[in-house]
């Protein structure tokens, strides 16, 4: 009987971790995204391309890991 209230914390931290992972991954990814496209849709930045890329592509992996990481919710193990 105890252990059904450790394990009901534990689902509820593992859902509120998922969720958010899923946030901040999207809000990462979606930087990372509007990095590459801010020429396009009229957005000047001060900055070589050569960095906008590599700091777009950093963004976007990184944000692909914390939506991974909120898919896999292997906070545990």
């Amino acid at each position: 009987m105890a252990n059904e209230g450790s394990d009901g914390e534990r689902r509820r931290y593992e859902l509120r971790r998922s969720i958010q992972d899923y946030g901040i991954g999207g809000i990462w990814f979606g930087f990372g995204i509007f990095l590459l496209i801010a020429p396009k849709i009229g957005f000047t930045l001060a900055v070589d391309p050569f960095f906008r890329y590599a700091f777009s592509g950093i963004w976007l992996l990184y944000g692909g890991w914390r939506i991974y990481r909120g898919y896999k919710k292997n906070y545990y193990r």
